[in-house]
């Protein structure tokens, strides 16, 4: 049986998606594991076209000796219409595998055809209540107490009084990278900052951190059923 891939969008998405898998690996131990391990990630740096295209066409070698049953595609859904992303994901699928059925929604596989070869292909975008991306996300899932992250919205306040704005997206980055540099770092991290809270160091933060942040909470629960389809 083939491995199943799951394709992200950044380094941050890929250990976010791991921690997640790791979960879901123990609650489902006993029944069929998901198979998308830790080397099955193809990384896109950043979003467009041609790399979701090219992070596609990467995988005709491996199907071809038999070696991919499923493939999972993760994005950010930022101020994007849920079919308008759709949409996108589907030009790409077409530019590499062109007799492929098209996607019509999230968290449901459609079949990928290459040569005499089908596997299955579903997508999820990474979202809070149908906006944002990974921070977005990571903010409202936060689990301990966020002083010094929520006293940016003061900043913020100060900024609008100014004649300054900042958009929601760089603010919910900064916010997280708050929480995690000065909320949730501990005294002996702190001697090592750089290196075990920032979001430069988060696989760092989610292989050695990952209880300041709420898995279990609802925000998760269509990813956690995007993710039971590879189960």
């Amino acid at each position: 049986m083939g491995r199943n891939i799951l394709i992200v969008e950044s380094k941050n998405d890929k250990h976010f998606f791991q921690a997640i898998i790791r979960k879901l690996n123990i609650d489902i131990e006993i029944t069929t594991p998901i198979r998308i391990s830790d080397e099955d990630y193809r990384e896109m740096d950043g979003l467009n076209h041609q790399k979701l295209k090219a992070a596609l066409g990467n995988l005709k070698a491996s199907i071809q000796k038999g070696e991919i049953e499923k493939v999972g595609v993760i994005i950010d859904i930022d101020n994007c219409r849920e079919e308008d992303r759709i949409k996108f994901v589907n030009e790409c699928i077409q530019e590499v595998f062109s007799n492929s059925e098209f996607l019509i929604k999230v968290n449901e596989f459609i079949n990928l055809n290459f040569e005499d070869f089908n596997i299955q292909l579903a997508c999820y975008f990474t979202n809070l209540d149908g906006q944002g991306e990974l921070e977005t996300v990571l903010k409202a899932i936060k689990k301990e107490e966020s002083i010094h992250a929520d006293c940016l919205e003061s900043w913020k306040n100060c900024l609008v009084s100014n004649g300054k704005t900042i958009k929601d997206k760089d603010f919910d980055k900064f916010w997280v990278d708050i929480y995690v540099r000065f909320d949730t770092c501990s005294n002996n991290d702190k001697k090592q900052a750089g290196r075990k809270c920032s979001m430069r160091a988060f696989d760092y933060v989610m292989e050695n951190k990952v209880e300041i942040w709420d898995l279990e909470h609802p925000t998760l629960d269509n990813l956690n059923q995007f993710l039971g389809l590879f189960n």
